[in-house]
């Protein structure tokens, strides 16, 4: 049994204080007015914040382990563990490892995204388990839709038991996140490693045009399967109407990074959580030009935070949510806690209460940034951390 006292605990409705929480085994056990007798350990935690750890469902940071340059590639298991480390540092306790599976190469070569890859870390991340770990390890495939290959590839992992979450990907030009043309022939040429003037953007937007892509019913067939095994399944750069009515057919139950405050707003009237990148709030915009976070979050219609490429923006995120923009804290925190949890099929996760799992942060604001001193993973502590001055 571990107690913390002394502990500004971030409840799912308000900030708590004076109270002790207590832990049994891999359990929040109770909030509490005294510690209780048999306690194994007493944790103080000084007046700082006490709050869930973070479910991160949308990250690639991973990659950047194994592949750190283009021509340096790195054991998995040993970028998983140092990743891990990483991110567990970060408030991060579930991680939502996001691998692609790409028809073509347009955004940049990468030996990480074939069939191969894909399929070795995604047993690397359901194994994991049976070994030493400090986090909870979960594969989110991202598949893009004009990768017929894929449909055949998903079910396959699918009835494997590799898969957690899927998300359905178009990155063709003129919709979704690359709406805007000359936005996408910039980052075409930078992927390619060209001069914008070198690159044959008519003769590229030409095959676009006339490519095949996964069918609806072939799409509608993987969210069924998908389900079927209790796994989410997302959309990704909604921009539309049409295509989220689309994808509510097709059985889409996250709509990740809508294009514009409407369009998130219309996926939420339809039912889908909505994810925003905590990127965004940290640089006060997207980073392709769409929606800030931020107003969505203010506007209320963005339910996750996840960290895409930055894992740090998680915590950073929360709290300037909170500083800056003067949103109550619970209400940030569940965006990347309780939220994500209850989005991915995790009920257990992701709140202070009894019966849920005991994954911790304690939050310290020091030159007024937020900084994790200690973290909890199934009620043991796997980090302490103290500044100095």
């Amino acid at each position: 049994m571990i107690a913390i006292k002394n502990g500004r605990l971030v409840l799912p409705d308000r900030v708590q204080d004076g109270k002790i929480l207590v832990l049994v085994d891999d359990r929040i056990r109770g909030i509490e007015d005294e510690i209780p007798q048999g306690a194994d350990r007493v944790i103080d935690a000084h007046g700082r914040y006490v709050l869930p750890g973070f479910l991160d469902i949308h990250s690639d940071r991973i990659e950047q382990f194994i592949l750190p340059r283009p021509t340096a590639r790195f054991d998995f298991e040993l970028a998983l563990k140092e990743c891990e480390r990483e991110l567990l540092h970060q408030g991060i306790t579930t991680i939502f490892h996001s691998f692609s599976l790409y028809k073509d190469e347009k955004f940049g070569k990468s030996p990480l995204r074939t069939l191969q890859s894909v399929r070795e870390m995604a047993a690397l991340i359901r194994d994991i388990h049976d070994r030493y770990h400090l986090i909870h390890h979960r594969f989110h495939l991202r598949l893009e839709i004009d990768n017929l290959d894929a449909y055949d590839i998903a079910v396959d992992m699918i009835e494997r038991g590799l898969i957690h979450e899927i998300s359905f990907m178009d990155h063709s030009p003129g919709q979704g996140q690359y709406k805007d043309l000359a936005i996408y022939r910039t980052a075409l040429a930078k992927y390619s490693g060209m001069a914008e003037e070198d690159y044959d953007f008519e003769g590229f937007l030409e095959r676009e045009k006339n490519k095949e892509m996964l069918s609806f019913a072939q799409l509608r067939d993987l969210a069924r399967l998908a389900h079927s095994r209790g796994i989410a399944v997302a959309s990704h750069d909604d921009d539309t109407r049409e295509k989220l009515d689309l994808n509510r057919e097709i059985g889409v139950d996250i709509s990740e990074f809508p294009i514009t405050i409407p369009a998130a707003q219309y996926a939420k009237s339809l039912g889908f959580y909505t994810v925003v990148g905590a990127p965004n709030i940290l640089r006060g915009g997207s980073h392709s030009g769409n929606m800030s976070a931020a107003e969505a979050v203010q506007a209320g219609c963005a339910d996750i935070l996840c960290s895409d490429y930055y894992p740090p923006a998680i915590l950073h995120g929360v709290f300037l949510l909170h500083s800056k923009y003067g949103l109550p804290l619970p209400e940030v925190v569940r965006k990347a806690t309780r939220n994500p949890a209850l989005a991915v099929g995790l009920p257990d996760y992701g709140e202070i209460a009894p019966g849920r799992k005991a994954d911790l942060l304690i939050v310290e604001i020091l030159d007024n940034y937020p900084v994790i001193t200690h973290v909890l993973v199934d009620g043991r502590a796997t980090s302490r951390v103290e500044y100095r001055r």
